[in-house]
């Protein structure tokens, strides 16, 4: 068995070289699309992201793939990304396609069993997420609601009458229980 430390310069060249150039056009094309292409708004943003850190990668350490590829691939995954969200901004069909809803996991101090179970989450992990967020009791929060990211919001405090509410589109803010 052999152990590669090190096989010359060449490969460690390639790498700072090709590296730094697609790191410097992955950072134009994120520029040039915008903030929204790196957000975590839901899973698609989630798994674009990975997907980039991982042609980067690829590009960068692989000698079988060429920097002008790397950043095809690269500049590929985020055009799709930018055209996916520009057309699920402008089509209610295709934000249902790539979204999921928010859901109500609490609601006035009450388990939504359903919603649980359809999130798979536990009743530990909501708890957890009331602590980090600072809140000691069930019955100190309006509602938990799992975002289209996956992340746990806490609600607390009463919402006012003549503003509109943060629940507006959650699934189960219409029905009061």
């Amino acid at each position: 068995m052999t152990i590669d430390l090190f096989e010359g310069w060449n490969g460690v060249l390639r790498v700072l070289v090709v590296g730094t150039l697609a790191y410097a056009g992955l950072v134009l094309v994120l520029r040039v699309t915008g903030k929204r292409t790196l957000s975590k708004m839901n899973a698609f943003d989630l798994v674009v992201t990975v997907a980039l850190g991982s042609a980067l990668a690829s590009t960068m350490l692989s000698t079988g793939t060429p920097l002008a590829e790397g950043l095809a691939g690269m500049a590929l995954l985020v055009l799709l990304q930018f055209g996916v969200t520009w057309a699920s901004v402008r089509s209610e069909r295709v934000q249902r396609l790539v979204k999921a809803q928010p859901a109500i996991l609490v609601h006035r101090g009450r388990w939504q069993d359903g919603a649980m179970k359809r999130e798979r989450l536990t009743r530990e992990e909501v708890l957890a997420a009331l602590r980090g967020q600072g809140h000691a009791a069930l019955s100190e929060t309006v509602s938990v609601v799992i975002e289209t990211d996956g992340s746990l919001s806490v609600l607390s405090g009463q919402p006012s009458g003549d503003q509109p509410s943060s629940l507006a589109n959650v699934a189960g803010a219409g029905e009061d229980r």
